[in-house]
């Protein structure tokens, strides 16, 4: 038997790939088939289920194009009910593959569809869960995403329903199982996920919160719903597509690598209204870029701040790129749903400026710079962190807008004020600075290398720390 976790970081995400006596099993693929056509070649197994946890909300699963290649039978769990041909099947079914079996164990509460599965040796023993977004390693899943759905479940009532699950089909498991989550730290999905990605339940009994046996319902509820902020924009766009299907990974691919000169890409702009997405490194974007258009590098959480930033799932985008990664934005675009890539910059920045085209630049100061300034002058700092860190630690005197909630709170700001702008290291910060040049707001100065150079050699003034643990 072969259990392999295929985890992409961008995401936090992990696919698995199962194989027993030349049958295999795929659980919560991405969008890219190759690479699991390419697994089960390698072993020359046939790829006989598409297992699929739950309607995801954070990135767009490749059961539709990956069954349509390899012939594999697509498996939701109860409750489920996609538009597109699926084999429902029941609690506590069944499934052969090879010698070995998967158990069915329907566990709703993160959605009314979640669904874990079991996977017994060809000796009957449980071997490892497959445990989606029901359990996470140190968390689970929040209970808030299925009532965009449903107008009558509420983060409550769904809550319960996964206490229910957890202590019904969960915790009477065997210690010695592996689980294996959807996601690690990192993801929306939950409040307080591990780094470890696979851990054994009984490790999990002992140190995750949500196992605890001597919490009440009550408890939990409470427990589980506090402090839930609003899940990124996209999830609800991205549950629509794997409930009702999407275009074909090749076509998306085929649409959004037209090359075009800098003349072509500038008259497609202006007749779509497209979004121009570079996705260059920070430090290279401040220097250079093409007017309005906004900073998501690549090199980062790239995939989950497009969907966290980008309003309109169907916005047609232009995408400038480093030389020769355009194919790799266009796959990471693609697993949170945005597939109205357009083009892209053939030749990139260095084209469009030798073309004569006009460029902008964001001013950035180091953290030296800044303390220095500081000494002689008020200065307005934005803290454009997550709440929780900002709350841990922040400079004296700054103010928080998260990047997160960008779109909601940056009327807040004063276009005739100068902002000093800065996140934990320079990622957030050229985004946030990018999207509200974008809107008319030219007095922002990025700091340089963010809250970690400011705090490394003591430069500003920072509040007393505060164990992130302790804000749950």
């Amino acid at each position: 038997m072969i259990i392999e976790q295929i985890y992409t970081g961008c995401l936090a995400q992990g696919a698995y790939y199962i194989e027993s006596n030349g049958e295999a099993a795929i659980i919560d693929p991405l969008r890219q088939s190759r690479p699991y056509l390419d697994r089960a070649a390698k072993s020359n197994a046939k790829i006989k289920y598409v297992l699929e946890t739950h309607f995801h909300a954070d990135f767009v699963s490749g059961y539709i194009d990956l069954a349509n290649e390899s012939g594999a039978k697509i498996i939701y769990g109860p409750n489920a009910k996609p538009d597109f041909d699926f084999y429902g099947a029941q609690d506590e079914e069944i499934l052969a593959l090879g010698e070995a079996k998967i158990k069915v164990l329907h566990t709703p509460g993160h959605t009314m569809e979640s669904t874990c599965f079991l996977l017994i040796d060809e000796h009957g023993k449980d071997i490892a869960l497959f445990s989606g977004d029901t359990l996470f390693i140190g968390d689970v899943g929040r209970p808030d995403l299925a009532q965009k759905l449903v107008s009558e479940l509420t983060s409550e009532i769904l809550a319960g329903y996964l206490y229910d699950s957890l202590r019904n089909k969960i915790i009477p498991l065997s210690d010695d199982i592996m689980v294996y989550p959807a996601h690690g730290a990192g993801s929306a999905c939950g409040k307080n996920m591990s780094k470890e990605t696979s851990d054994l339940l009984g490790n999990q009994k002992k140190t995750n919160y949500a196992l605890r046996t001597d919490m009440s319902k009550e408890e939990f509820i409470k427990e589980l719903t506090d402090g839930l902020l609003p899940p990124p924009a996209y999830f609800p766009q991205n549950v629509m597509m794997n409930i009702h299907g999407y275009d074909a990974f090749d076509k998306v691919m085929q649409r959004g690598m037209q090359a075009l000169n800098p003349d072509a890409f500038e008259q497609v702009a202006n007749e779509t209204g497209a979004v121009i997405l570079d996705t260059r490194a920070p430090q290279d974007f401040v220097k250079d870029f093409i007017p309005n258009s906004v900073n998501i590098g690549i090199d980062g959480n790239f995939a989950p701040w497009v969907g966290t930033l980008i309003p309109d799932i169907k916005q047609p985008i232009l995408l400038v790129t480093d030389d020769g990664r355009n194919e790799e934005v266009l796959t990471r675009l693609s697993r949170v749903g945005f597939d109205g890539a357009v083009g892209y910059l053939d030749g990139g920045i260095g084209v469009w400026k030798k073309a004569g085209k006009e460029t902008g630049q964001i001013n950035s100061v180091s953290a030296a710079q800044l303390a220095e300034i500081s000494k002689t002058a008020e200065v307005n700092i934005l803290d454009v962190r997550k709440a929780n860190e900002y709350l841990s630690e922040h400079m004296e005197g700054a103010v928080n807008l998260p990047l997160d909630y960008i779109n909601e709170n940056f009327g807040s700001l004063d276009k005739q004020k100068t902002y000093f702008v800065h996140c934990a290291g320079g990622y957030r910060s050229v985004i946030f600075n990018s999207i509200m040049r974008s809107r008319g707001y030219h007095h922002l100065i990025d700091v340089a290398g963010g809250f970690k150079a400011i705090q490394e050699n003591g430069y500003m003034k920072t509040t007393a720390f505060v164990c992130p643990s302790t804000l749950r």
